[in-house]
């Protein structure tokens, strides 16, 4: 690796102060799982290196409000909200998701903030996140602002955020009565990069779909909201048709890539029968979120 500058600041507005929005070579790191990687293999080299791992505790922190909001602190190990007795409880989709999310020793390590920021579409925090309505805060030099996670992302590796901005905390919504999954397939073992991901949140009166919310990754650019997909089930009786049509208008909406996973025209088999599947495994979850 070549030579670059290390700073350790103690505050999230210092480390603000040292990002540079001109130069994408000054950069922040959490965890750095994905970073260093990236260093090593020449794809990134930095000339400073801003680290996040002393600023004040209350970004570690996960939090669930009275009237059940979540709010996890972006330097939050996912390994911490893997275990946490107070999202398990209101959020049991998280330690669902969490148990093939690469390994253990990475969750350790890896932040939810970095996993985020770092907008790999193959990673399975975000499509989750966004397929539960969650938002992000994001903080520069100019204040704060809430951005969705389904808007946070701008192309392959691309987000919305400038060179500047931090997220600072996640916050998720109440599910209420809620019901959500992440189902994701792999060609290698199951805590492997996905070839697809979809994120299911659904609301239900008896068999009939209130409201759905669906989204895919790994076989997109970017995390994407099927909102074809959603039209078809809201309202609608979850029946095998029903499931059937909500996959055929997520396969004529969703932008979908080939790579070493697989081709688009294999990725499009792929979608059209796992939103009818990722939608039974949420309804089947028996708990909200």
């Amino acid at each position: 690796m070549t030579p670059f500058e290390l700073v350790e600041p103690t505050s999230l507005q210092a480390a603000i102060g040292l990002l540079d929005e001109s130069d994408p070579t000054v950069r922040p790191f959490a965890g750095g799982t994905a970073l260093m990687l990236m260093m090593k293999a020449g794809v990134f080299r930095p000339s400073r290196l801003v680290s996040l791992g002393k600023i004040e505790e209350r970004y570690s922190r996960i939090a669930v409000g009275p009237d059940g909001e979540l709010r996890i602190g972006a330097m939050t190990p996912l390994s911490t909200v893997e275990y946490s007795r107070e999202v398990r409880a209101a959020f049991p989709v998280f330690a669902q998701t969490m148990r093939t999310l690469s390994n253990i020793r990475v969750r350790n390590v890896a932040r939810v903030g970095g996993a985020l920021a770092h907008g790999d579409p193959h990673m399975d925090l975000p499509p989750l996140l966004a397929a539960l309505n969650a938002r992000v805060v994001a903080v520069g030099p100019k204040g704060q602002r809430e951005i969705r996670v389904d808007e946070l992302y701008a192309g392959y590796y691309k987000t919305v955020l400038a060179e500047n901005e931090l997220i600072a905390e996640v916050i998720v919504p109440s599910q209420k009565t809620r019901r959500a999954a992440y189902f994701k397939y792999t060609t290698g073992c199951a805590d492997d990069w996905p070839a697809l991901g979809i994120a299911v949140s659904i609301a239900t009166d008896g068999n009939a779909v209130r409201d759905a919310s669906l989204v895919v990754s790994a076989a997109t650019e970017k995390v994407m909201r099927l909102s074809a997909a959603q039209k078809v089930l809201s309202g609608a009786a979850v029946t095998d048709d029903t499931l059937r049509k909500a996959g055929e208008a997520a396969i004529e909406e969703a932008e979908l890539v080939g790579d070493s996973r697989g081709s688009v025209p294999y990725k499009r088999e792929l979608l059209r029968v796992c939103v009818g599947r990722a939608v039974r495994m949420a309804l089947n979850s028996g708990a909200a979120a």
